[in-house]
């Protein structure tokens, strides 16, 4: 798993009984195979396949209103830079998931977009997956939101990890928001161990 620190995809792959490792520039959350480093260096060490989380933080359209900083920096065509390697790997199959991002309109259109809430999670976040030779995830568990009032009168729907009111995240700020945020959710790791194992 490229670009991943919390180890929950890979724990899922080895529960299975896939030999799976976790590799990012972080030390892994979870005890387990890991490889503390930068993903590029051993991209050719001879995968089966690659679940590639790189961080969003240059590309995610969250941060839009940051953009013409990150470009004037050439921190958005590093991390661009960085996402087209991860897609054009020497691997035979790729899951490459990034929230809503300029990935979409600077390389190519997502495969697949997912919930949490497809896979059995309490939880809205929109992901969306660029494939290589897999195919496009199975919902396995559809979890129902709450219908709430927003301030302007109407129904919408909400799940535990947002607010009633604008639909936004709950978690308050924190420096460690990014990495709780970034951390894929148990229910969508087992389904691509499941289902791409």
């Amino acid at each position: 798993m490229a670009c991943e620190y919390s180890g929950r995809v890979r724990d899922a792959f080895l529960a299975l009984g896939h030999d799976a490792w976790s590799c990012d520039l972080l030390p892994t959350e979870q005890a387990g195979p890991h490889i503390q480093g930068d993903v590029l260096d051993v991209l050719g060490d001879g995968w089966d396949l690659m679940i590639a989380h790189p961080p969003c933080t240059h590309l995610a359209v969250s941060g839009a209103a940051h953009f013409a900083k990150k470009i004037a920096s050439g921190e958005q065509q590093e991390a661009l830079d960085f996402v087209r390697r991860l897609l054009e790997a020497p691997i035979k199959r790729i899951a490459l998931e990034n929230p809503v991002s300029i990935i979409s309109s600077k390389i190519r259109k997502p495969d697949q977009m997912i919930h949490p809430y497809h896979f059995g999670e309490d939880a809205s976040k929109r992901t969306c997956l660029w494939l290589k030779n897999l195919p496009k995830l199975r919902p396995t568990q559809f979890v129902e939101p709450r219908i709430v009032v927003t301030p302007s009168g109407k129904e919408a729907m909400r799940w535990a990890n947002q607010c009633d009111n604008f639909g936004h995240d709950k978690l308050p700020p924190s420096a460690d928001r990014w990495k709780l945020r970034s951390a894929t959710y148990p229910g969508i790791a087992q389904a691509m161990a499941k289902q791409w194992g």
